[in-house]
């Protein structure tokens, strides 16, 4: 009997070199934890993962999307390492390395997919981009290559690969779930913040600076796993409008019950943030909803919804009591904003110092990478506080209006594509995409939200999923089930 076990346990008892192996790969990872602790320990575990990613990626390029739009929420956490994290530039090599897991499997991709408008717009934003590094105001490259990456190489690389990849109407339900997963527990971690406390990196975050525009009146603005809280309170407004999306056009009772739930509950993570210009969200998306259902009773309903909300937060002052409501109800009250009109005066300022540029100052040279890698330059004095403000900056009026332009063109494109679809759920799934991108877009004029993880993720996937959703538009008569909620189990 001992000896059947003994050979059933060492079948390769004769590979010496294999134990050797073993031992050897035990010995350096002992070796790495000893020297260099929780960082050997993370390259032990992380390493054999990386090669795993590699390989599924390169075989599956699915599995290399799903990997970056996870480590796009997860890119937050960086405030909890100490010292420059490389999770950023990790989150590029997995876009690159999707990228490249796309051409070795050409043969079973969708190339004519390419010749979508999206493409042609963003491939067009991308070469105006490249140019900016040869624009003589550029006075560091590596600026440049660092702020290429948000504002439109990502964008670029994430339109081919979801124009070509064979998604399916399956692959869109689980991007909901995923979204609203990460979007929970975002709230519940700001909640946390709230009512529990901060851990202890996210008090050394706000010591080295974020303070300043975290604590105001004593008051935190919670900012839960997000580079901030202005981006905070962006995604839990857009999730509040998804979910309100949802309530209207479900008839299950039980899921209208689950969905107002989730909308409370996101809508409080937005008014924790106190991110005033987030109200634009909901109220833009929320203009866009009804565009979009072209229903006479849909928008008469809507409005009455709407306007009585609408009346207490511009009309009245109850619930001022509350910090959280007073401050969502200064946003209706712009000119009584002294934050608001150091806007318009800096804005006063930056249109004078670019009256000569028309093709902007370069990219990297305002915001917070002018700061860091050129103080001295004369676009790093003034706070761009808007995302089409910092591209007027860095792209010139050339640039922003361009830019403008594709949004409008993307936006009306999917317009049209909505409009046209028969599939009831494809048409609820992508009014919701396209309600939440027009929000975001509306609220863009006072925060950088486009540019930024996790939202430019998102929002560039589902730019490319409303302006070619007909190619997965059926007839209801023939694929019933398909109507499956999306957040059914």
């Amino acid at each position: 009997m001992l000896d059947r076990i003994v050979s059933l346990t060492f079948p390769l008892r004769d590979n010496r070199w294999l134990y050797g192996l073993v031992v050897l790969v035990a010995v350096a990872a002992g070796w790495l934890i000893g020297t260099w602790g929780l960082t050997g320990a993370l390259l032990v575990v992380g390493v054999p993962v990386a090669l795993v990613l590699l390989v599924s990626t390169l075989l599956e390029p699915k599995v290399g999307l799903v990997v970056y739009i996870n480590l796009s929420f997860v890119i937050g956490f960086t405030r909890f390492i100490e010292g420059d994290s490389p999770l950023g530039l990790s989150l590029d090599g997995v876009l690159i390395l999707t990228v490249f897991g796309v051409l070795l499997n050409g043969k079973r991709m969708n190339w004519t997919g390419l010749r979508s408008p999206v493409f042609y717009l963003l491939a067009f934003w991308l070469c105006y981009t490249i140019l900016e590094y040869v624009n003589p105001e550029v006075p560091n490259p590596e600026a440049w290559f660092y702020k290429i990456r948000s504002v439109s190489l990502n964008w670029f690389f994430l339109v081919i690969i979801t124009l070509v990849m064979p998604i399916t109407r399956s692959d869109i339900r689980w991007l909901l779930r995923l979204w609203i997963f990460w979007s929970c527990l975002a709230a519940l971690w700001a909640f946390k913040q709230h009512y529990i406390g901060l851990a202890n990196a996210e008090i050394r975050w706000l010591a080295e600076g974020a303070a300043k525009t975290h604590i105001l009146w004593g008051q935190l603005r919670c900012f839960s796993f997000y580079s901030d809280a202005s981006q905070f309170g962006a995604e839990m407004a857009g999730l509040t409008l998804i979910c309100i999306v949802f309530f209207f056009e479900k008839k299950s009772l039980l899921l209208r019950v689950g969905l107002l739930l989730l909308s409370l509950m996101f809508f409080w993570g937005f008014a924790l943030s106190g991110t005033r210009s987030a109200l634009f969200v909901l109220f833009g998306g929320y203009g866009a909803y009804l565009l979009l259902r072209r229903n006479a009773m849909v928008m008469i309903w809507g409005t009455l919804i709407a306007t009585p909300l609408l009346a207490i937060l511009m009309f009245t002052y109850l619930g001022n009591s509350n910090y959280q409501i007073y401050r969502i109800r200064s946003a209706m009250r712009p000119t009584e904003d002294a934050s608001f009109m150091v806007r318009l005066d800096n804005q006063q300022l930056i249109r004078a110092y670019m009256q000569n540029l028309p093709f902007g100052a370069g990219l990297g040279t305002s915001g917070a990478m002018g700061a860091r890698f050129s103080p001295g330059h004369g676009a790093a004095r003034y706070p761009p506080d808007s995302w089409y403000v910092e591209l007027w900056i860095e792209t010139g009026i050339v640039g922003v209006l361009y830019y403008l332009l594709m949004l409008a063109v993307l936006i009306g494109l999917g317009t049209y594509k909505i409009w046209r679809l028969k599939d009831p759920w494809l048409t609820i799934v992508m009014t919701a995409f396209l309600a939440e991108f027009a929000g975001i877009c509306v609220m863009c004029y006072s925060n950088p939200t486009l540019g930024q993880f996790p939202t430019s993720t998102i929002l560039a996937i589902g730019s490319v999923l409303f302006t070619t959703c007909d190619r997965w538009d059926v007839d209801p008569k023939t694929a019933t089930d398909t109507t499956t909620p999306p957040l059914a189990g």
